[in-house]
């Protein structure tokens, strides 16, 4: 059995961004988005979230910047998509329950899968939703897997610097 991934949260942040679920290699490392492909950490750092981009290896740093990390569903996979829809539902509840313990100002979802599943809505538009969970806002951002080909660096870069101004700017 593979190990979780921790989450990487606490009370009160400015954003928990929320993955489907964690890749093999992030649950075997026991750190979010590992890989040279994943180009998260060289987002959020560009879209202003962080003065540098941080290692995955250092990814608990990223609650020095008022961020955390979750995802929706416990079990790791080698591809998202082999998440399947009672899974998303079954951890939708419990998912819920820790956003509203922790309570930050936006729960930013990376892909639409994820919160299609939660909000049981398949007509997802990308950047601010206006419905809440446990009641922090709802954003949704493109996933930035190096599988993700549907998206450049840049405009992963603008879509993330998008929430990274609502979040700055009460």
């Amino acid at each position: 059995m593979t190990n979780l991934l921790p989450d990487i949260i606490a009370k009160r942040l400015a954003v928990v961004f929320c993955g489907i679920n964690p890749g093999l290699a992030a649950a075997a490392a026991g750190h979010h988005f590992v890989g040279r492909s994943n180009r998260f950490w060289r987002v959020i750092h560009l879209a202003g979230f962080t003065p540098e981009e941080i290692l995955a290896e250092n990814d608990r740093t990223i609650l020095q910047y008022r961020c955390g990390l979750t995802t929706m569903v416990e079990r790791p996979t080698a591809r998202a998509d082999q998440v399947s829809t009672p899974e998303f539902v079954a951890a939708a509840a419990r998912f819920k329950q820790k956003i509203a313990r922790y309570a930050p100002r936006f729960v930013a979802f990376l892909g639409k899968a994820a919160y299609s599943s939660l909000s049981g809505s398949r007509e997802i538009a990308w950047g601010r939703q206006q419905t809440t969970v446990g009641g922090s806002v709802v954003w949704v951002l493109p996933n930035p897997s190096g599988r993700n080909l549907a998206f450049s660096l840049d405009q992963l870069v603008d879509a993330y610097r998008q929430l990274y101004r609502a979040a700055n700017h009460p």
